[in-house]
């Protein structure tokens, strides 16, 4: 870089600046008589006159105007009395215009004693810029709460403005002519050596490059200051060295830093929002909160629920003994983190002393920070002795237990440990948490509710539904009934032994879910039970079982009742607004019965018909629940030729075929109840 060669003087061969040429001072010398005898240069650039034309003549008559010509010869004629004169006079140039020029006239004696004039000159309009720019760079400099510095191309001081004093807590003679990492070593001395180098080579700026460290001002603090470099180069393009500024950021570092967290904390609320409680089961929603907090709060986090609370029980969380039983419902684990996962036993019950941590958390029904753990401390935390080794193992420093609580009642907690992440758990981390599990814990308490409430459903559902007659001559029977995942309603079938060889067939379904349409399901199947022992016809016992559903409150339901008589093969149906069964012939042709279809139960007031077929041996009629072939976003109609095409084909075992059906048509895991109830009767050969 032979451009940016050092500028420091060195002797005879410094590289001269270039203020005098920015100043172009120009130099004349003056006889006794004021006659022009000598003429820089600059003289010529200033005036525009040529040495030739004015040589010789006198300086007044050249230069002065005529109104100030005697104005200029006073004031040469102070300098020949021998003081120093200084002024500013108005100069006619060449060109006939007027500038006002600073002179500075010394009287000076050539080597026979004659008397001479020594004049310097200068465009007073380039001096005062000049003497501005000085100001306000000494201004700006001086009185700037920046600290600012100037460096040579070898990384030595060589500026330092008042304010860099009071950052470094040192004066410019401490600095001045020696390097940065001589004086501040407290600080990233490499790193901001070579930004400057860098600076220096590339002559691009460097803008607010965080530095920490410590200086003399404060030795017993860390600081962080914004400092931006940028290259110093002279009128001339030559490269004096590196500029600095530089501000104390500290107490910004640490707001921004108060702000980042609390808008990670906002965002980790916002995503807890979204991803937990997305279902109403329970391992689920305990799932999604252990993985919501990994590893944005914790590297290794657990839910474990009080088994009383998965029991149902209202006991207090602590047994009589102070001891606690836990169940461990999830855990989630950062990278680097997974063998903690060994250290619970998901699904399975521990009981956890009085003293233990987690024990404390739910008897008192709050946080528990550990902010600092050692290895005896493991024990407390860790369900035995093994899972102590495996936490000390991976390395857990810090921990945190938070409470569910929801509506008023502990239902477990929510363990938090730190491997990886070398910060301890603080105060910040603590309302963070428990936020989380607050939120977490109202998802949790509805799942639990809803699992107990589903669970009776379903208890209510499987207890009402029918036991298949032994002893069905004529008749085969198959049939299936799945809960919907989700909540379970009130779909049911019934198989009834009549009189003589004839058999009733019943699928209904109740509008709504959980317990209450479980009860309803159940009193309509009693009151069809004990309806079809006064023998009635489907269309007249559907018109009893309207009237008792009118009576039951605000409940609708549909269903479809068949009397069927193999040995004759009569069949007698009646529909309350439900789907039409599928009728499948001897040789396997398949159909949609196409009966007069009333209004569901609970409406009233329309009658119920009833029709009559003759079926031969070998059919079989299909029914049941909309659960079957209904999806959403999606026609009935698709369902129904589904199920259809399904059932159409050579006969199979009636058994075989409720599992065609129900995987044909991917209803192992339905969204809502499905019911099927299929009947065949005997071939002749049989």
């Amino acid at each position: 870089m032979a451009d940016h060669a050092p500028t420091r003087p060195s002797g005879l061969g410094a590289t001269p600046g270039g203020l005098l040429d920015e100043v172009r001072v120009a130099v004349l010398v003056l006889d006794g008589a004021g006659g022009i005898e000598l003429g820089s240069p600059e003289a010529e650039a200033l005036f525009g006159h040529r040495a030739e034309d004015v040589l010789g003549r006198r300086a007044a008559d050249v230069l002065a105007p005529d109104r100030q010509r005697d104005a200029v010869e006073r004031c040469f004629e102070r300098t020949w009395t021998g003081g120093a004169w200084t002024g500013v006079v108005p100069v006619r140039c060449a060109d006939g215009t007027v500038r006002r020029v600073e002179f500075r006239g010394r009287r000076l004696n050539d080597p026979h004693g004659a008397p001479l004039i020594l004049a310097h000159a200068a465009d007073t309009a380039t001096l005062r810029r000049l003497e501005i720019d000085l100001a306000l760079s000494l201004s700006l400099i001086n009185q700037s709460p920046v600290g600012l510095a100037l460096f040579d191309t070898d990384l030595r001081w060589l500026r330092v403005n008042p304010a860099l004093e009071r950052i470094n807590g040192l004066p410019a003679e401490a600095l001045l002519g020696r390097r940065y990492g001589d004086v501040l070593s407290a600080t990233d001395v490499a790193g901001i050596e070579a930004a400057m180098r860098h600076v220096l080579e590339t002559g691009e700026p460097l803008i607010d490059q965080r530095t920490p460290g410590r200086t003399p001002a404060d030795p017993q603090r860390d600081h962080v200051w914004s400092v931006s470099y940028y290259r110093v180069d002279d009128q001339a393009g030559r490269t004096i060295g590196v500029g600095s500024s530089a501000i104390d950021v500290t107490e910004r570092q640490r707001a921004d830093a108060e702000i980042a967290a609390a808008r990670e904390r906002l965002a980790g609320i916002a995503d807890a929002g979204t991803r937990i409680g997305t279902t109403l089961d329970l391992p689920r929603t305990a799932r999604e909160l252990a993985e919501v907090v990994v590893p944005r709060l914790a590297d290794l986090a657990a839910v474990d629920v009080l088994d009383a609370v998965l029991g149902g029980e209202t006991a207090p969380p602590v047994q009589a003994d102070g001891s606690a039983l836990f169940r461990a419902l999830a855990v989630a684990a950062g990278q680097g983190t997974d063998a903690g996962r060994t250290a619970y036993r998901i699904g399975e019950t521990d009981s956890y002393g009085p003293f233990r941590t987690i024990t404390q958390c739910v008897r008192e029904a709050r946080p528990i920070l550990l902010a600092r753990l050692h290895a005896p401390a493991l024990r407390h935390i860790a369900r035995n002795e093994e899972a102590a080794r495996v936490f000390a193992g991976v390395g857990v420093h810090s921990y945190l237990a938070v409470p569910l609580t929801a509506r008023g009642e502990v239902l477990g907690t929510l363990s938090l440990c730190r491997t990886r992440n070398p910060r301890p758990f603080d105060e910040q981390d603590v309302a963070l948490a428990t936020e989380l599990a607050a939120r977490a814990a109202i998802s949790v308490d509805n799942a639990r509710l809803y699992g107990r409430e589903r669970a009776t459903a379903l208890t209510l559902q499987r207890s009402l539904l029918p036991r298949l007659p032994r002893d069905r001559p004529g008749i085969d029977i198959a049939c299936r009934y799945l809960p919907a995942v989700s909540e379970v309603g009130g779909d049911w079938f019934d198989v009834l032994q009549l009189g003589g060889d004839r058999v009733g067939l019943v699928v209904g379904d109740v509008m709504g879910k959980g317990v209450r349409a479980a009860a309803i399901m159940g009193q309509l199947r009693s009151t069809i039970r004990a309806l079809a022992l006064l023998d009635l016809p489907p269309g007249e016992l559907l018109s009893h079982l309207d009237g008792i559903a009118t009576s039951l409150g605000d409940s609708i339901a549909t269903c479809v009742y068949a009397v069927w008589e193999p040995r004759d093969g009569w069949c007698e149906m009646s529909s309350a607004g439900h789907l039409p069964p599928v009728l499948v012939g001897p040789d396997g042709t398949a159909e949609l019965l196409d009966l007069p279809n009333a209004v569901p139960l609970g409406v009233g007031g329309v009658p119920f018909v009833t029709e009559r077929r003759r079926l031969p041996p070998g059919s079989t009629v299909a029914l049941y629940t909309d659960g079957l072939v209904e999806e959403r976003g999606t026609s009935l109609d698709v369902g129904l030729r589904a199920m259809t095409r399904l059932l159409a084909g050579a006969p199979r075992p009636l058994e075989e075929t409720c599992d065609a059906i129900l995987g044909g048509l991917r209803r192992t895991t339905p969204e809502d109840d499905v019911a099927l109830l299929l009947a065949r009767t005997h071939r002749p050969d049989r």
